[in-house]
């Protein structure tokens, strides 16, 4: 399975630290401590990388350190993630989704201990004509 590994820099704050990437303008995000920091690092490179692979933007070749602008203070951290794994956990997430079904029909189906979620799910699958 591929990885990828990008540099983040920390910038130590009052509350903990504030984390950006360099190479993925707009990729920040901030963690109380350093172990909250690291983990939402992770979290924010695979969002980001996801949306613009999406997007159909092109994703940049990752740099390594030392970074221009960084400022006094802060520090660089590798963060790794496994592309394959985020876009899996991100597009077979559940959604949850509000309808309106009349009141008679409702009843019938609870009584008969109707999986709403399931059915809807074949329904769907059915309609739009989608083998799986």
């Amino acid at each position: 399975m591929k990885k990828i590994i990008y540099f983040a820099v920390f910038e130590p704050t009052d509350t903990g630290y504030s984390v950006y990437f360099p190479d993925l303008p707009g990729c920040v995000t901030v963690g109380g401590d350093m172990a909250q920091a690291v983990k939402m690092a992770g979290r924010a490179l695979g969002l980001h990388l996801w949306g613009m692979e999406r997007d159909g933007e092109e994703i940049p070749a990752p740099t390594l350190p030392p970074f221009e602008d960084v400022e006094e203070g802060c520090f660089t951290v590798p963060v790794e993630i496994f592309p394959a794994i985020v876009k899996n956990d991100i597009e077979n997430k559940a959604v949850k989704k509000t309808l309106t079904i009349p009141y008679w029909l409702n009843e019938i189906a609870e009584k008969e201990g109707v999986n709403f979620s399931q059915v809807l799910q074949v329904g769907l699958k059915e309609y739009l004509r989608i083998s799986n």
